[in-house]
């Protein structure tokens, strides 16, 4: 599907997250004309996307308000939001919808900054959305009208998969489970590997394996349609190897309240950092 709105969108914040956001949606056909950039210092490979693709960048407030932007993508760290919001308040419009995907900014921090008539989504989206594979999950105040939500969800879609939860308070959680969740299973793929040479197995052997073994096993959970617990039971067999493997992450003290032990501690950080 192709990317078209009724507006200028306007990306504030050029890094890393903004960069991965702005390659999907002109990798979808948004039109390069119809973006605008604010970031004073933009990343070096956003700042090459910028020039080959001349996109606008740092145009004056007032001249972006007369354009009426469609959407304003909110992509600057947290701690900059309150130098960086107040100068958009002229962008604040019934037509024009705010997506935020600053972690631990609330809906109703952004109000304060933007003023009660603000149109706002919330969004999480993690790493993975730097290759076209992200998860973020989304929030909309009560302002925000079907068809603006469904941008957003056109937008998003754009860099990977798209939820929304029931109410603002669950971005926490999600944050605990899809927003850290890419570092956990760096971290399965550093102990695989690490496993792997305390059983003899070279390094970069090891690595390899384990590389090779979660992309491709996350891989078949994308493409197969089987529950994550079908596609474990058909790797094991009763007796075998991978039983008794199983027998040691599933048993007391395991993989499973290792995890949710984990995912609480993230999410209770969550918390502290928005309040």
């Amino acid at each position: 599907m192709t990317l078209s709105l009724t507006g200028p969108l306007v990306l504030v914040g050029a890094g890393k997250m903004g960069g991965a956001l702005l390659a999907g949606w002109l990798g979808k056909g948004l039109a390069a004309k119809d973006v605008i950039v604010r970031d004073p210092t933009p990343a070096p490979e956003v700042a090459a996307l910028i020039e080959a693709h001349k996109i606008s960048l740092n145009v004056d407030v007032a001249e972006i308000a007369a354009r009426a932007p469609a959407v304003v993508v909110l992509a600057v760290k947290p701690q900059l939001m309150d130098a960086v919001l107040p100068e958009l308040v002229p962008l604040v419009a019934p037509d024009t919808l705010f997506i935020s995907i600053a972690a631990g900014t609330s809906l109703h921090r952004l109000k304060d900054l933007l003023g009660e008539e603000m149109r706002a989504v919330r969004a999480m989206p993690n790493t993975p959305v730097a290759v076209g594979r992200g998860m973020t999950a989304c929030f909309a105040n009560a302002l925000v009208s079907d068809a603006q939500r469904d941008v957003a969800n056109a937008l998003l879609a754009a860099v990977g998969a798209v939820g929304w939860v029931e109410s603002e308070a669950q971005i926490d959680a999600v944050t605990a489970i899809s927003g850290s969740g890419p570092a956990y299973v760096y971290y399965l793929a550093e102990c695989m590997a690490a496993a792997g040479e305390a059983l003899g197995l070279a390094p970069a052997l090891a690595m390899q394996l384990a590389r090779a073994t979660v992309s491709g096993a996350g891989e078949m959970l994308e493409q197969m349609p089987d529950e994550a617990a079908t596609l474990r039971k058909n790797v094991t067999s009763p007796g075998g190897t991978t039983a008794a493997a199983l027998d040691v992450l599933m048993g007391e003290g395991g993989m499973s309240p290792l995890m949710r032990r984990a995912a609480a501690a993230a999410r209770d950080r969550a918390r502290q950092l928005g309040q």
